[in-house]
């Protein structure tokens, strides 16, 4: 029983990061009705900034002190995803609008090559590691419950309550705020809210700016596990069954359908891969996406569209 709840946590800690990246996808769709396939590059591209300011700006200031480092390194890494939000909206979004969806899918695509190279123009393209001060040091849980106890990696319950505290808060920004009712009413109808004043362009460079900052955490995280390296673009791809499974225009579908995945994935891994040879892991999530796609394409809290003729 210790080692399936150990399976369990392990696979509720990954899901909450991949509903990280699943959110900027959703997030961006809503308010723009643009599939982003730049989000990994934004999940890079922040995560570089990151790594590199955090090491600049204590020389360049001459600090010792770490923590105030790294709040200023995220300071800026968060104005430098404003900007880019911002030369995205006015240089590409405000061109393209009502124009058809593969067209808008090229632009995300000419982004993330885009974003790739200047990455690595700006910030090298070495391995960086990102030290929030997040503790790597396994501890061990329910001694008194299980023999043993069950072993948790404490980095993963950080990173999984900062996860989860950023979900909490972009929840509470859609409902409480105006600008979040006026983003949900973007996503309803783009031409209804524009008649009642909503400026459109404003609206999406805040989405993106949102985005932005979900790719920023999202990059922290997974650098500070792994290193910030170019293969962190590929991301974005463990997140698209996420999209798929919990619905693309769902906030709360990308939470349930990246808890789903990350559990499904380890539970598979460790109970099913032994009768076929291993590597369920990799393969899990997209089978499970297209067994989805086949029986309800809209997701589980997608919007199910029917056409009249």
């Amino acid at each position: 029983m210790a080692f399936f709840l150990e399976t369990l946590l392990g696979g509720l800690m990954a899901g909450m990061l991949y509903s990280l990246v699943a959110l900027g996808f959703v997030l961006i769709y809503k308010a723009s009705g643009v599939f982003n396939f730049a989000q990994g590059a934004m999940v890079l591209f922040a995560a570089l900034a990151m790594a590199r300011f955090s090491q600049w700006i204590p020389e360049w200031l001459g600090m010792d002190n770490k923590f105030l480092g790294n709040v200023l390194a995220f300071a800026v890494a968060a104005a430098c995803m404003f900007v880019l939000a911002w030369l995205i909206e006015r240089l590409v979004l405000r061109h393209l609008v009502n124009q058809e969806g593969v067209t808008l899918l090229m632009a995300t695509l000419g982004i993330t090559y885009f974003l790739d190279g200047l990455g690595q123009t700006i910030f090298g393209s070495d391995i960086y590691q990102i030290d929030v001060g997040m503790p790597k040091d396994p501890i061990f849980l329910l001694e008194g419950m299980f023999e043993g106890g069950v072993l948790v990696n404490l980095e993963d319950v950080y990173a999984a309550c900062v996860a989860a505290l950023l979900v909490i808060v972009l929840s509470l920004f859609f409902q409480k705020t105006s600008t979040g009712r006026a983003l949900r009413a973007v996503a309803d109808d783009h031409q209804a809210a524009q008649s009642i004043g909503i400026p459109l362009n404003r609206i999406w460079v805040i989405v993106w700016f949102v985005a932005g900052i979900t790719a920023l955490v999202a990059g922290i995280i997974w650098g500070s596990k792994m290193g910030v390296q170019f293969s962190l673009t590929t991301v974005a791809l463990r997140a698209l069954p996420v999209i798929i499974l919990g619905g693309l225009t769902s906030v709360p579908g990308a939470i349930i359908g990246g808890l789903i995945i990350g559990v499904g994935e380890k539970l598979s891994e460790v109970y099913l891969g032994p009768y076929v040879g291993g590597g369920i892991e990799i393969w899990f999530a997209y089978v499970l996406a297209l067994v989805f796609l086949l029986f309800r394409p809209q997701g589980l809290f997608g919007e199910k569209i029917i056409d009249r003729v």
